[in-house]
């Protein structure tokens, strides 16, 4: 498995104090994903890491933006690719499927 992220240019990020959750990255993007017993468990929705932390990517009028506490940054079309790409990535990786596009967030 270890791997597999390596192949995919994806690396864990050490945090302390972080004891129930790997966090994953590439080209700025993270993704948290739960620790269980020797393995995985979900793995969370992907996003960028800013200066305020992490942001999510919301669609709101049909355009993308990356939102966190104090923070609405405009979303270009590439970042919405990498974006995408590092989450099937990472879900491929530790093999698992990603999630069903929702009508409503415009994916």
């Amino acid at each position: 498995m270890l791997e597999r992220l390596a192949a995919a240019g994806i690396r864990l990020v050490p945090l302390q104090g972080l004891e129930t959750h790997f966090v994953f990255e590439r080209d700025g993007f993270v993704a948290i994903v739960e620790r269980a017993g020797d393995g995985f468990g979900q793995i969370g929705s992907a996003g960028l890491l800013t200066e305020k932390g992490f942001a999510a990517l919301v669609w709101k009028e049909g355009k993308a933006f990356f939102v966190a506490k104090g923070l609405e940054r405009p979303a270009s079309e590439e970042q919405v690719v990498l974006l995408r790409r590092f989450d099937t990535d990472l879900r491929q990786a530790l093999r698992c499927s990603p999630p069903r596009a929702s009508p409503k967030s415009g994916r």
